[in-house]
């Protein structure tokens, strides 16, 4: 699993696996991973907790085994979850699959409907609540086909996939083969896509020129001929690298590492390549004039109806789109107000402009380490570090392929497997994130105490309670980047500390002055998410607020309002988790008066891991 930071000033790339995740279970066909040992009839009488049990274990086996990227980021040792045997497979679109995929989402429906929740454990009956939501809420978004972009500009498929593909990690001959396996299909799996397209065009539910077009360079350019004829393209640079790791571990021969390289040149070549540019060529074929630009949802049949169920799926929250306004505008009046007061102070804007860039040049390490240390009286020890080697998992810090630069985040992690929490990659994006104070809130939103932080704790959590590995199929974005926009607000305070330690007050003051000044932009983006994609604000109304918050280039206007029209919810995905967080934050306090710390805060928020804020609030409900 991938997940984004998004910078101040350039705009949002979210780059997830759930994607995929998503596609598989609901949008692509279930004929490739049916298992025969579920079914509603095979139900034992006598045991909830085993039928529970027996249908969290089918449901995910089936969305493993029908998607080999998910299998193999989510699970190290398949086999070692009843995984054995699975031909590799990208999920490929069909026509006509949705009632198939609806059929199964019945199926379990019905199941977890005959089973009594009384009789489940604790942690059986948390997971039972959030997997009866989200299948639900998957039920309901099943009903609106052709709305989902996979191939977005900022966020889709022709961009992950070669990222995804490039830190496929190699730990047995096996798992070359399958990437192998993988490669050779997506001639398949990007003719699958390029249908859907077709089909969402003949919907009248096509993405605008504007977007396709970018789409179109981006696959001319990420497969580059020349680079794969030079050997120098990052999927052969990086292929060799991860070969080299099992030559020198006696996984591999010479030989057949020799062979390994040519196959995957040849594939790359012949297969990969001709796929991108007939992908490029097909969607350039569906456009019209070349002229249309994005716009919001509401624009479309069900617009609204859809954005909605998607600002659920995407955030978590089972707030109204009235009630999601009326927590938004006061806490954007509440945040502008304490800009202006900051402003108002003498030579503020001054020393603000000043010290914006007078962090120390610190090296992503240091910065790990400081982040690690500051936030160690208020955050939880991870759970089981007495049973390794080393309390902290391992951590790599790499930049991302120039080749990748222009479609990349500024920073994002990668969630580590489920039964391999110690092994972590964050990538920095060298060309949009700057080193200082950006770099530090950066790593704090991908790191320490963000989602390297909050995924490993769940991660060993989960493996100490065994909990239901069925939970790494729901995704909760609202969670996930609520919590890191949280600790990434927070990181703000710390590079304050920091400066006031070295003795420079007047860079921490400019420091709080942008936590506010980020923190205003961030909700504006959200409320204009609103704005464009449910009450339907054309690009000349988003214009007119920006430039009355000083946003005035016409081109940069342009870019945020294409941006969000092309990514409905993702601000909210962010800003609107953070907010819902606040909100349990609020109610923790209240519920448990004097007995509230911030460290009971975060181990309660960590030991529940990724859910709905629904759910967390009846957890919250049953503390005292």
């Amino acid at each position: 699993m991938l997940n984004s930071h998004f910078p101040k000033k350039a705009l949002a790339l979210f780059l997830l696996l759930p994607i995929l995740l998503f596609v598989t279970l609901f949008l692509f066909p279930l004929e490739n991973f049916s298992n025969e040992r579920f079914s509603i009839e095979n139900l034992s009488m006598d045991s909830d907790s085993r039928n529970f049990t027996a249908l969290c274990e089918t449901i995910f086996e089936e969305g493993m085994s029908g998607n080999t990227l998910n299998l193999h980021y989510i699970l190290a040792q398949p086999e070692d979850y009843g995984i054995a045997h699975y031909p590799p497979v990208l999920p490929c679109y069909q026509a006509d699959s949705g009632q198939a995929s609806l059929q199964r989402l019945d199926d379990y429906i019905e199941a977890l409907e005959k089973i009594d929740v009384k009789h489940l454990s604790e942690d059986q009956q948390y997971t039972y609540a959030l997997l009866s939501r989200f299948l639900a809420q998957s039920r309901e978004g099943s009903f609106f086909a052709y709305y989902d972009e996979p191939l977005a500009p900022s966020s889709g498929m022709q961009a992950e996939l070669p990222i995804l593909l490039a830190e496929y990690t190699f730990r047995s001959k096996t798992d070359v083969e399958d990437y192998l396996a993988l490669l050779d299909q997506t001639d398949e799996y990007f003719a699958s896509l390029l249908l859907y397209e077709q089909e969402k065009k003949e919907a009248g539910l096509l993405q605008a020129d504007t977007s396709l077009l970018q789409v179109c360079e981006q696959c001319y350019s990420i497969l580059s001929k020349a680079e794969l004829a030079n050997g120098t393209h990052f999927l052969q640079i990086t292929f060799g690298e991860r070969l080299e790791t099992l030559l020198a571990e006696g996984i591999i021969t010479k030989e057949e590492a020799i062979k390994y390289i040519s196959l995957n040149d040849r594939l790359l070549t012949t297969v990969m390549q001709p796929a991108y540019e007939n992908l490029a060529d097909g969607l350039f074929l569906l456009m019209e004039d070349g002229t249309s630009r994005p716009t919001g949802l509401s624009s479309l049949p069900r617009g609204k109806e859809y954005y909605t169920w998607l600002v659920g799926r995407n955030t978590g929250s089972a707030l109204t789109m009235e009630e999601i306004k009326a927590l938004l505008y006061p806490h954007f009046e509440q945040t502008y107000s304490r800009l202006h007061d900051l402003l108002k102070e003498e030579n503020a804007i001054e020393l603000w402009l000043l010290n914006q860039d007078t962090f120390p040049n610190l090296s992503p390490e240091e910065i790990l380490d400081d982040l690690k240390n500051r936030m160690d009286e208020d955050f939880p020890d991870f759970p089981g570090t007495f049973l390794l080697p080393s309390p902290d998992p391992g951590l790599l810090v790499k930049t991302v392929s120039p080749s990748l630069q222009d479609y990349c985040a500024p920073a994002f992690y990668l969630t580590p497997p489920l039964d391999d929490p110690e092994n972590n990659v964050i990538y920095i994006n060298e060309k949009s994130t700057p080193q200082g104070l950006e770099l530090y809130t950066t790593l704090a939103h991908e790191g320490y105490p963000g989602h390297l932080y909050q995924a490993v704790y769940s991660q060993r959590t989960m493996q100490q309670q065994n909990g239901a590995p069925v939970r790494q199929l729901l995704w909760y974005g609202g969670y996930l980047e609520g919590w890191a926009l949280y600790v990434e607000f927070l990181s703000y305070d710390y590079a304050a500390a920091f400066a006031t330690e070295q003795g420079d007050t007047d860079a921490a003051f400019a420091y709080t002055i942008e936590k506010h000044n980020r923190d205003m932009q961030l909700c504006l983006y959200a409320l204009l998410d609103i704005s464009i994609h449910y009450d339907g604000a054309p690009y000349e109304q988003v214009q007119e607020v920006l430039n009355v918050f000083g946003i005035t280039d016409a081109d940069t206007t342009r870019r945020i309002y294409d941006y969000i029209a092309e990514e409905p919810s993702n601000y909210l995905k962010y800003y609107l988790g953070y907010l819902e967080l606040l909100r349990l934050k609020d109610t923790a306090r209240t519920r448990w008066g004097n007995d509230y710390s911030d460290l009971r805060f975060h181990t309660f928020l960590l030991d529940c891991g990724p859910s709905d804020f629904t759910t967390l609030q009846e957890a919250l409900a049953q503390t005292s």
